[in-house]
């Protein structure tokens, strides 16, 4: 089992950078965890998209959201937008974010 690297896009910085350290943590903690191998397999915390403008795969973290593309070749994971979710409405840097 091969192991990705992961790649955070300056967009997912700015976006993390909207939370607490705590908060912080957690995400870059399961972000590590869930993603480095077999980011490709569904589970109940991933998912594939349909098509969107975000990205192809999300990630659920409790209420935070991860959104990822994969890059099978290359080995790599690329973090998109990181937001959370409130009911059924999806922030990312505290704006409201249709999906």
């Amino acid at each position: 089992m091969a192991s990705y690297r992961i790649d955070v896009t300056e967009e997912a910085k700015a976006d993390l950078s909207h939370y607490t350290v705590f908060e912080r943590k957690l995400v870059v903690s399961e972000i590590r965890k869930q993603l480095t191998n077999e980011p490709l397999i569904e589970t109940k915390n991933r998912k594939s998209l349909r098509d969107n403008p975000i990205a192809a795969w999300e990630l659920r973290i409790d209420k935070y959201r991860v959104f990822y593309e994969v890059k099978e070749a290359a080995g790599m994971v690329s973090i998109v937008s990181v937001g959370h979710k409130e009911h059924n409405v999806l922030f990312v840097r505290g704006k409201e974010l249709e999906i």
